[in-house]
């Protein structure tokens, strides 16, 4: 019987996807041969901080890849440490982070807060910025968001939220995680469009990656692999931070809810509070001035600190000038002698003692001075071995996905970007990437796609990309308009702060666009942080028209909100 002419077609066909296929099983079995200890997983996760954690705890709880997809989470630390962290009362870590409402609402919805140890988070419920060479300022509180959400952010402990992601997927299980164990190397299986990436450990097994995520870091082996260039400088700065105790705020006062950032010439210094008795401290000065800063008794820095919120920059330049050169007399200045330093300066300056600007009155008894809730609680002692500092850069991966033979890889958190902290978005904009990749593979997955191919993550890296990059714009604008002391620039944006601050609903686009109300989400974080910084710069010539523009701004900026609240 002949054949027709399809049916022969058709024969030559199956023959040709046949020996396509048995060539591609021959490939991948000599690739898992050479590798006898190999592991497939659907996803693996390279990193176990909070991004990397965040991930994982996603994927499983999501309902459509709970029990399907494999998740393998590898990491160099000791995570057990981390489960077992059980810190005194009282005892705080010295690495905090500021949590979006936003950020909050998506770890909510994947289950992980309630494993968060909520009294040791702060809520903030106001925030106060202000110019330390002019003193112009900008107030921002919740009440003025008039949303459901009590707060614009919660301030936590980085281990506290690492704890809590573990004990999430401790609870939901049907997870690998590989801890105390390095990534060697990471190859190819060279397989025709693009092989599986082959993550090699230290302790000789191998990982076969559908996809392969880098949560590890702003020093990304994974980046590497994917031979993602990346670009940025360093600030040639770094962040000092340190656990501080203090009174707590008295009956007339209120709660200590409120952080704040003093903007100086050496750099921003911030106060969040993290309860009624204890805030954390970032500042962020050039690095030699940081380390020895940082080498000075305890008692020096807290006088420092407690000056650097209160003092005019005049003085406090030549106390930091006076204490670098003590150190490079090997001679370190005492905090007595400091605070002496400090007193006198506080009289040429006309510093009224009982004033809240005295930074060495420290009990007060009795009605509060009017304007103590305008700078923070004044700080006792700096809790013990809580001073580090780090250092401060702008980077970013010129792309989020590998291509071709690195195909297959995912960037997220500070493997695709690291931002200056003064905003406090670093953490959140890690966030925001976990939850875009989560639902992108969440897509895919349910409608049988390949959670690895491009076509799946080419929507995570379209979303996130020009968010994440406006943000930092944003931010690097901010910091370069306020590391000068120019006159016309200081006084430009002194200014441009004081228009700002009294445009209610321009501050209120600003706190939502920072994810202050997680009902307002991707359209105004993609504009705020840029408009923030444009707002400072530009507004700060219109002085005269304040009055003019009030009702116009405040109109436009009101019905673009309502309309996200309609389209939400």
């Amino acid at each position: 019987m002949s054949l027709s002419p399809t049916s022969t077609t058709a024969r030559r066909l199956s023959l040709k996807v046949s020996k396509s296929l048995l060539s591609t099983r021959h490939r991948r079995a000599i690739a898992t041969n050479s590798f006898p200890n190999v592991t497939n997983s659907d996803v693996v996760i390279v990193g176990g901080g909070p991004i990397g954690l965040a991930l994982a705890s996603a994927l499983r709880s999501s309902p459509v890849l709970r029990k399907k997809l494999s998740v393998t989470l590898v990491e160099a630390g000791d995570l057990d440490s981390i489960r077992t962290w059980n810190p005194s009362q009282g005892v705080y870590s010295n690495r905090v982070s500021s949590l979006t409402s936003a950020s909050q609402s998506f770890l909510q919805k994947t289950g992980a807060w309630s494993n968060i140890e909520g009294g040791r988070t702060c809520e903030i419920e106001d925030i106060r910025v202000w110019d330390g060479v002019s003193n112009a300022f900008i107030d921002f509180s919740a009440a003025d968001l008039q949303s459901s959400g009590p707060n614009m952010a919660r301030i936590t402990e980085n281990l506290n939220l690492q704890r809590g992601l573990l004990r999430h997927l401790d609870a939901t299980g049907d997870i690998q995680i590989i801890q105390r164990t390095k990534v060697t190397s990471i190859t190819n299986d060279h397989e025709e469009n693009g092989g599986w990436p082959l993550v090699h450990l230290d302790d000789q097994r191998t990982l076969r990656a559908r996809l392969l995520v880098g949560a590890d870091g702003f020093n990304s082996p994974v980046r590497a692999f994917a031979r993602i260039a990346s670009f940025g400088w360093s600030y040639d700065a770094h962040g000092i931070v340190a656990t501080m105790n203090h009174l707590p705020r008295g009956a007339y006062e209120g709660p200590n809810t409120t952080a704040y950032q003093r903007f100086l010439p050496t750099g921003p210094i911030a106060f969040l509070p993290i309860s009624s008795t204890a805030s954390s401290l970032v500042w962020s000065m050039k690095s030699p001035l940081a380390a020895t800063l940082t080498s000075c008794e305890p008692g020096v820095l807290t006088s420092m600190i407690n000056a650097a919120f209160r003092l005019p920059t005049i003085s406090l330049k030549y106390l930091l000038q006076k204490i670098s050169e003590a150190q490079a007399t090997g001679h370190q200045i005492s905090a007595t002698d400091l605070e002496d330093e400090i007193r006198w300066r506080e009289q040429s300056h006309g510093i009224d003692a009982n004033s809240s600007y005295s930074s060495l009155a420290i009990k007060r008894l009795g009605i509060p001075p009017a304007d103590s809730a305008d700078l923070p609680p004044l700080v006792t002692e700096i809790q013990p071995k809580s001073i580090a500092s780090f250092p401060l850069r702008f980077n970013h991966a010129e792309s989020y996905m590998g291509e071709g033979s690195s195909g297959r890889t995912v960037l997220v958190g500070d493997a695709a970007h690291t931002v200056h902290p003064l905003a406090g978005q670093g953490l959140n904009l890690g966030l925001s990437d976990v939850e875009c990749l989560a639902r992108c593979i969440e897509t895919s997955f349910s409608v049988g796609g390949d959670v690895g191919s491009y076509t799946t993550l080419q929507p995570y890296a379209q979303e996130r990309y020009l968010a994440n990059h406006t943000v930092m714009s944003g931010i690097d604008k901010l910091h370069k308009i306020f590391s000068t002391e120019v006159e016309p620039l200081v006084w430009a944006r002194s200014v441009g702060f004081e228009v700002v601050n009294e445009l209610d609903a321009l501050k209120a686009g600003i706190m939502m666009a920072a994810g202050a109300n997680p009902a307002r989400n991707r359209p105004v974080e993609s504009l705020g942080w840029d408009f923030a910084a444009g707002a400072v710069k530009t507004l700060s010539s219109a002085s005269r028209a304040i009055r003019a523009v009030k009702s116009g701004v405040d109109g436009a900026v009101s019905s673009a909100l309502k309309s996200l609240t309609v389209k939400t």
